[in-house]
């Protein structure tokens, strides 16, 4: 059965971000909320939960053991369960972790154009930013990474996004291998946020960094927010690498509590029973991501875009477009909410990023309204 089926007007009785930030002509695809009911397992879990009254504090490590065997069953590496910590959601994992491994003045480095939190998550904590940019084809420029590790800068901590957002780039085991042996040579905390790791097309492989034997210096920051649609109910895991138990000890005491337990209970059942959920979800997203091509292709050729095969999210290149803002024009003149450029990096104000996770009428509708826009 489609998932990415739901219809304008049985989405706009929401009362998210996404649905409420603008005014109601306004076409929402901006945010990474997806345009989904709920897996039937998590509904279950949460309304027998509600019923008997069960709202109190987490407990457990289920929802450790549900991503064990999520990462056995997906990637066929499993964590030990010491490598494992119940978590808030993983923004907040990873300010504790970075709080914890770095002081007040060290450097970080992040690779634009890279999810906002991440800058927030540094300049905002009295830390300061190294940036060392992807490359032209969206990878991870390597030579220019080890430059800047030896540089004036000395960082001390990396935060890596794994899979890119918002490119969708799929790091590769070469690449994260190298990476972490950069980092583990000069003593730099590397912080992996591999939210979006379950989100990858039919036939793609993600890669976890922690099963790689050269990169057990790696912590990792996950969730089931993204993949399953569950940002409502924050919480996640971190999980160490075996090199690595340091970072665990350096993390603030109250890093494992700030989860919830109805957050615990829902993730837990979407890793145990929604497997199948997330992989026929991505065969939507591939399809829509094939629809988008088409539609530039036929509307708005000059955008430059070249799908990633990670994520249910677009990052389109307005360039030549001749636009001074062009996520401020399409709001404006074509009434579609994109995400600014220049939110995941100043050297990004030509583009926008456009959520994917929606129906074909959704996204054929908002392209036309861009293109509608430049008349």
């Amino acid at each position: 059965m489609a998932l990415l089926t739901l219809t304008e007007a049985e989405l706009r009785e929401r009362t998210s971000l996404k649905w409420r930030t603008f005014e109601p002509d306004v076409l929402p695809m901006w945010v990474a909320e997806m345009d989904v009911h709920q897996h039937p397992a998590v509904v279950d879990a949460l309304t027998e939960a509600i019923r008997r009254g069960d709202t109190g504090y987490p407990h457990g490590t289920a929802y450790a053991e549900a991503y064990a065997a999520m990462a056995e069953h997906r990637w066929g590496w499993r964590p030990e369960p010491a490598q494992i910590r119940r978590s808030g959601d993983v923004m907040n994992t990873m300010l504790a972790l970075l709080v914890g491994s770095t002081a007040e003045g060290d450097h970080v480095v992040i690779n634009p154009p890279v999810y906002p939190p991440f800058w927030q998550v540094v300049t905002g904590y009295r830390r300061h930013l190294t940036e060392v940019a992807l490359t032209a084809d969206a990878r991870l420029d390597l030579p220019a990474i080890e430059a800047a590790l030896d540089g004036p800068d000395r960082p001390t901590a990396y935060l890596l996004c794994s899979p890119h957002n918002p490119t969708g780039t799929l790091h590769t085991a070469e690449e994260l291998t190298a990476l972490a042996q950069l980092c583990g040579e000069r003593g730099v905390t590397l912080i992996v946020d591999e939210i979006h790791a379950p989100l990858t097309d039919p036939g793609q492989t993600f890669v976890p960094i922690l099963s790689l034997p050269q990169a057990q210096n790696a912590v990792v920051t996950f969730s089931a927010g993204k993949g399953w649609n569950l940002a409502a109910l924050k919480g996640g895991v971190m999980i160490r690498g075996t090199q690595a138990e340091e970072v665990f000890a350096q993390a603030p005491p109250l890093a494992n509590q700030s989860t919830g337990h109805l957050a615990t209970i829902a993730h837990t059942a979407a890793l145990t029973h929604a497997q199948g959920w997330v992989d026929d979800l991505m065969a939507e997203v591939a399809a829509r991501k094939r629809l988008l091509v088409d539609l530039l292709a036929e509307h708005l050729p000059q955008v430059r875009h070249v799908p990633g095969p990670a994520t249910y999210l677009a990052w389109l290149d307005c360039s030549a477009l001749g636009l001074a803002h062009p996520r401020n024009h399409f709001l404006t003149h074509g009434k579609v909410a994109l995400n600014a450029g220049e939110d995941f990096g100043p050297a990004y104000g030509q583009f926008v990023r456009m959520n994917l996770a929606t129906s074909e009428e959704m996204l054929t509708q908002g392209v036309r309204r861009m293109a509608a826009s430049l008349s």
